[in-house]
């Protein structure tokens, strides 16, 4: 029998956000690419929430696209809403949400990987993978063909024996019915890969004309539209949003999820894999918050050429009749018609912890993962961890050293970490209070401290580069030169304050003093400086922020010199914990299963104690002194 047998630098199994990513970093790397996806209908898919962003991740989706990824560009060219959350807080937490036009977005992504150079689509199951000697060597698909390769990065999502249900209906199927990958499995638990099994949920899809809006709060766009990627000059992407709309479950809908527990495969035993913690479905908010007497329900549009609606925050996998009598008990949804009905979906991952930092696989060279294989849920966490898996990939062909961010440098880093680092018995989602340094890691600054990482990889082009450090150039000018500039206490100064709600002034200040007063900020005196030059307004809230946090940002940047004393302060890969004297049982466990690559690795480690740091960089200070 003739086998089809052919050679490329990488291959990508999945289409999904971590593999679209990561095949084109591989490919704009220069690397032969090629993606494999049971179906090229299900590229850059949406099959849950129509929105990317939000708080947390928003700051992902800067930061992929900081470092050349495409997630915030193509949201940027098929939004239908955009909205900055959080405003009311500090800028550490200002996060950007936009609904997405869903089949855009997919048409869209699908059309920047057919026009890259060096990658390849394919639709085809990939079934088992050649190993040899701990080395990655190629994949073989459904039909018998043979792709030798040099690495490879799975990306396969919820797709790995996927089965979805809802009540007592259950088909062995992948996302929005298609088909699920069912051989991959067995051939990674036979070259020693621990396999997981997890679970997420989606809410049904109802039809918009079957809506009562007058009952629900309408849920309006920001009105002057803030673009994801740094790419996109604002001024392109103002335009005529659609609403959004609000409502909440009540008494009634409670008292049918409760009388119909029974029926629900998460209380039946049906379902066997551990759901989202952070993005529970409607019986599990009902049954853990049994004090609250309703539940928001944002009704979100799936797109411009589509009548179905999007029920978020009701994810369910009751049975269909108590589906319908469920959605019917919420206000403005009492006719509403279920296109596609709530199901939960089950499927195989990793336990990420297998992971090197690069997202390669400790005990197997040339194989990476990203996105929800490696334990994660959402569209923006899979998406980061793509990039990140691509460019290894990438830089582990061209014999170059690996990208690894650390905590102290993006939300990516803190993700990463965290996946490879902590146990997980829940998908990972990421939220701010896991960045330890976020008010340094803000949305608004992730070109500035991840473009020129971008540049250097050779993702990022010179043109764009060069625009960083003019806008880097211009911050500090104009932070100077408000540092500088001094204000009069005179009448017209004392009635703009006064006018602005703020407090004469007793003698002269400077712009950055007044700056810093809660009330203030560099726009609102724009009256008071003639100087003033004009700047685009990326460059103004870098001052304003700047100036007005200066103090917080300093203490936190101090607090990153010492983290980072600990993240140099390597850990030989030989290293014999058994030989370590006073380390405890648990932690001697715990490091030689894991194998941290540093001491602040370590530290994180579940069961590694502070004692147990001290022992260590006791340990191998001696080690140090006893070579020299």
């Amino acid at each position: 029998m003739n086998r089809v047998e052919e050679f490329v630098d990488v291959v990508v199994i999945g289409a999904g956000h971590a593999g679209c990513e990561a095949a084109l970093a591989c490919a704009r790397l220069g690397m032969k690419t090629i993606m494999f996806t049971v179906s090229v209908d299900s590229i850059a898919l949406m099959p849950c929430n129509p929105n990317i962003g939000g708080s947390s991740k928003g700051h992902l989706v800067r930061e992929i696209d900081a470092l050349g990824g495409e997630m915030g560009r193509n949201i940027d060219k098929t939004f239908i809403q955009s909205k900055m959350l959080n405003k009311s807080k500090g800028p550490a937490v200002h996060s950007l949400r936009a609904q997405a036009d869903k089949e855009a977005y997919s048409r869209c992504m699908r059309t920047v990987l057919e026009n890259t150079e060096n990658l390849f689509i394919k639709q085809q199951e990939v079934t088992r993978l050649l190993i040899e000697d701990g080395v990655l060597k190629g994949v073989y698909t459904y039909s018998g063909a043979l792709y030798h390769c040099k690495a490879a990065i799975l990306c396969t999502g919820t797709y790995l024996k996927a089965r979805c249900i809802y009540g007592d209906v259950s088909s062995c199927t992948g996302p929005n019915g298609l088909q699920a990958a069912n051989h991959l499995t067995d051939s990674l638990k036979e070259n020693g890969v621990e396999m997981y099994r997890f679970k997420t949920g989606t809410p049904a899809r109802i039809s918009r004309r079957s809506i009562d809006f007058s009952k629900m709060e309408e849920q309006k766009g920001d009105d002057r539209i803030v673009p994801f990627s740094f790419t996109t000059d604002p001024e392109t992407i103002q335009k005529d949003q659609v609403s959004c709309w609000l409502t909440y479950t009540n008494e009634k809908t409670h008292t049918i999820i409760r009388e119909n527990l029974d029926r629900s495969p998460l209380y039946s035993g049906m379902i066997e894999g551990t759901g989202p913690r952070y993005c529970p479905s409607i019986e599990d908010k009902v049954v853990k918050f049994a004090d609250k007497n309703r539940h928001q329900v944002f009704i979100e549009p799936e797109g411009m050429d589509t009548d179905e609606m999007y029920i978020g925050g009701m994810s369910s996998s009751l049975p269909e009749d108590v589906q319908i009598a469920m959605y019917h008990s919420v206000p403005g949804l009492e006719h509403a018609q279920i296109v596609r009905n709530a199901y939960a979906i089950e499927y195989d991952c990793i336990d990420a912890r297998q992971l090197k930092l690069s997202l390669e696989f400790k005990k197997i060279s040339g194989l990476f993962s990203a996105g929800q294989f490696n334990g994660s849920s959402g569209y923006e966490e899979a998406a980061a961890q793509g990039l990140i898996a691509g460019i290894n990939a990438a830089r582990k062909i061209q014999g170059k050293e690996p990208l690894v961010l650390d905590r102290s440098q993006a939300y990516i880093g803190v993700l990463i970490d965290d996946l490879v680092t902590k146990e997980n018995h829940e998908p990972y989602r990421m939220m701010t209070s896991r960045a330890e340094y976020r008010l340094l890691l803000r949305q608004d600054n992730a070109d500035m401290r991840l473009t020129e990482i971008g540049y250097k990889i050779g993702i990022i082009d010179e043109n764009r580069y060069k625009k960083l450090l003019k806008k880097k150039e211009d911050v500090k000018a104009e932070i100077e030169r408000v540092e500088e500039t001094h204000i009069g206490a005179n009448e017209v100064v004392q009635k703009c304050l006064e006018k602005l709600g703020s407090t004469e002034l007793k003698s002269s200040a400077t712009l950055a003093e007044l700056i810093r007063r809660p009330e203030l900020s560099y726009e609102a005196l724009k009256e008071l400086d003639p100087k003033r030059p004009r700047l685009p307004d990326s460059v103004c809230e870098q001052v304003n922020i700047y100036i007005k946090y200066e103090g917080y940002l300093q203490r936190q940047m101090k607090q990153v010199e010492q983290f980072k004393k600990l993240e140099q302060k390597k850990i030989p890969e030989d290293l014999d914990y058994d030989s370590v004297p006073s380390l405890r049982i648990e932690a001697r466990q715990k490091l030689k299963q894991y194998q941290p690559a540093s001491i602040g690795q370590a530290s994180r480690l579940a069961g590694v104690s502070p004692a147990d740091v001290s022992v260590l960089l006791i340990y191998l200070e001696k080690i140090k002194n006893d070579k020299n």
